[in-house]
């Protein structure tokens, strides 16, 4: 998206910086950025709605007609701002990374990606024209918490972009997932759309494959994982309660905000767990 994102300086021009990626990691407090999705390597895991649903009652999902409701729409508009921004860096970073590719496959296999990121934003800004939004406004209230996360991980080489480009977008995925659940039927096939999965698995084979070449890599790259879904936890908290779309999409009732809340990043840190763990990485 597949995530995704992404979405914005997500990197400049000049390409990846140098950074301490070893840095102290952000308190994984409960970013959507980017789309994604988990990979067919990584046992299936359930998604945090389904986790949400055992412990509390969730509305049901929105129905056909939900969209004339101008609260339900305002929520939709403000997610869809948040996909389409992280699409629009995605899109931005992986074109930039490329250039820093060890071989031409990577080269022309990150470029692929690139442009799929394209494709999915330019999917949610002609859904956001059907509901009479141009994608630029909805994107706007996000742009500069978008950008201020992804100055805040600039990769420092090759392998700390393409971990994450890994992470995030998986984490997206999942996260865009969990809120699908109780979208609209319209809404919710467009995220199923986006969300194909083809990214995360390629970036899971690239990275196994380069952990196999460098076993040295390892310890780097587990704790940038960690630094990248503490950030990620952050941000999609701080972004979902600034707009209020975490509560008006997911939550039934306002008094059990916090508890939703905690339960459903708390499956977003498990599932990224599956994932560090079939890179043979200790999330």
């Amino acid at each position: 998206m597949n995530n995704g994102s992404s979405d914005n300086t997500a990197l400049s021009a000049a390409g990846p910086e140098h950074t301490t990626s070893a840095g102290p990691a952000t308190a994984a407090a409960p970013y959507p950025g980017e789309g994604g999705a988990s990979t067919d390597s990584v046992p299936a895991a359930p998604t945090a709605a389904a986790t949400l649903s055992s412990r509390a009652a969730l509305p049901a999902s929105a129905s056909d007609d939900a969209l004339a409701n101008p609260r339900y729409a305002r929520f939709v508009t403000d997610l869809l701002g948040v996909m389409a921004y992280g699409e629009l860096s995605g899109f931005e970073r992986l074109s930039s990374d490329a250039r820093f590719s060890p071989s031409l496959a990577d080269r022309a296999s990150l470029g692929r990606l690139a442009v799929q990121e394209f494709e999915h934003f330019e999917l949610v800004g002609a859904f956001l024209a059907d509901l009479g939004v141009t994608v630029e406004d909805a994107m706007s209230p996000f742009q500069a918490s978008i950008d201020a996360f992804h100055e805040r991980t600039r990769p420092g080489d090759w392998y700390e972009s393409l971990m994450k480009a890994y992470v995030i977008d998986a984490f997206s995925g999942d996260f865009y997932r969990s809120l699908a659940d109780t979208l609209d039927p319209r809404t919710r096939n467009l995220i199923g759309t986006i969300d194909s999965g083809e990214g995360a698995a390629h970036l899971q084979r690239r990275l196994k494959e380069a952990l196999a070449d460098d076993p040295r890599l390892a310890s780097r790259l587990a704790l940038w994982g960690r630094r990248l879904v503490g950030e990620a936890l952050t941000q999609a908290q701080r972004v979902g309660i600034e707009r209020e779309y975490l509560a008006g999409l997911l939550f039934a009732d306002e008094a059990d905000h916090t508890q939703h809340t905690t339960a459903l990043f708390s499956q977003l840190t498990r599932n990224h767990s599956r994932r560090m763990s079939a890179l043979g990485l200790t999330a």
